[in-house]
């Protein structure tokens, strides 16, 4: 009766993956799939059912080797595409159930015996899949939490090379540094620990959540040494130009696909006027690039509701502008004249963006310097805020 079964669900498989995918379409609590393509959702479950099928005619030792390896991919490729471990527990719960109803009507021809035995089976196959895809999710994270800690290595041997011949700001870089280190080392320590016992069940829940918090945590403290070593080298006068022809407008809308998603999560509009861009001009692309880029995403941070505009235009024949409004919060005076010093954030400490190093606005304004540009600002409480940076035509080298 198995093997007869293993062919009728070879045979079913299509059947069995468009109803899956659609129940996983429609499920609420798979939000991760709502974006992605139909082959991303379809992934190696074709596999993993041509496994359960082999289950199903073949030996345990000719099919165990083949179910480690279609479950152990599923998990893995579920990790990179941002899945929790919560939807993927739920997709093999559709799973489950849509094999189950495929194979019903061939169940109910056998006797009740052969019924049983075969819906335990699969039941304890399928539960096996899922420890195996739990697995290999939980591991690829740990993977993950290893390159950020090598990169934190290599970026602390920066840092103390730095620290050693600047000593300006460095009670404040380590009152800076001190939260997100903190927060490392103690889920670190906590999640070594259950590593030590077996990844499964709970164990494996709250190993991910420390985990998740350890790579969060150390993406932001190397955003913000990546940030202080950005703006010693422009301090320093470390920092050549590479000037070039360069469209502006596509610059700014490079900018504005990348912090779209940002954007579209606070429901905020962006609106482009960019119909007198100039389009040609003769500047560093990468150093104008991170100019748009850290003003339209300060522009996002301090916005909860309404709309960021990008307007550029030609101001005269050599010179150009770029000017990015936003409806946030806006500044003070005070703040107003300290926006642009390092570690300087708007608001009180407990208001403080999660993201924001406080040096974003401070490189905006060293880069615009090193552009032979100029910034300026205007800003009203609780209306919004406007940053207009002219800039030359053309960069004019120093001999």
């Amino acid at each position: 009766m198995s093997k007869d079964l293993g062919k009728t669900l070879l045979a079913k498989t299509d059947t069995i993956i468009e109803c899956w995918i659609d129940s996983i379409r429609e499920d609420e609590e798979i939000e991760s799939s709502k974006n992605m393509a139909y082959t991303a959702v379809r992934n190696s479950i074709p596999l993993v059912l041509e496994a359960l099928a082999t289950l199903l005619s073949e030996s345990i030792t000719s099919r165990s080797q083949k179910l480690k390896d279609c479950s152990w991919e599923h998990g893995l490729v579920r990790a990179e595409q941002g899945y929790d471990m919560d939807e993927i527990v739920r997709e093999y719960s559709l799973l489950r159930k849509i094999i189950f109803t495929a194979l019903k009507p061939d169940l109910l021809a056998n006797s009740s015996a052969e019924i049983l035995e075969t819906v335990e089976l699969l039941d304890s196959v399928i539960d096996r899949v899922i420890t195996l895809s739990l697995e290999s999710y939980v591991e690829t994270r740990l993977q993950e939490l290893e390159q950020v800690r090598s990169q934190l290595l290599l970026t602390n041997q920066e840092l103390t090379r730095l620290v050693a011949t600047q000593k300006e700001d460095v009670s404040h870089l380590a009152h800076e540094l001190k939260s997100p280190l903190n927060a490392i080392m103690g889920f670190s320590t906590l999640l070594l620990q259950q590593q030590q016992k077996a990844v499964q069940g709970s164990d494996t829940a709250l190993s991910l959540q420390m985990t998740e918090k350890v790579i969060r945590n150390g993406r932001q403290l190397l955003r913000l040494i990546n940030d202080i070593l950005e703006i010693s080298r422009y301090e320093a006068g470390k920092v050549p130009l590479n000037i070039q022809s360069s469209d502006v407008q596509p610059l700014i809308q490079l900018a504005v696909d990348t912090l779209s998603i940002s954007a579209a999560q606070k429901d905020l509009e962006i609106i482009l006027n960019c119909d007198r861009a100039p389009q040609e001009v003769q500047t560093d692309t990468l150093r104008l690039q991170q100019i748009i880029t850290n003003l339209i995403s300060n522009a996002i941070r301090y916005t909860e509701s309404g709309t960021i505009t990008i307007t550029c235009t030609t101001k005269a024949r050599d010179q150009w502008s770029l000017i990015v409004t936003d409806t946030g919060i806006g500044l003070s005076p005070e703040a107003q004249t300290q926006i642009f010093e390092p570690y300087y954030r708007v608001g009180s400490k407990n208001d403080y963006s999660t993201d924001s190093t406080g040096l974003g606005l401070a490189i905006v304004d060293k880069l615009v310097k090193l552009l032979q540009g100029k910034i300026d600002l205007t800003s009203k409480l609780g209306e919004g805020t406007t940053f207009t940076v002219t800039f030359p035509m053309r960069i004019v080298e120093s001999n």
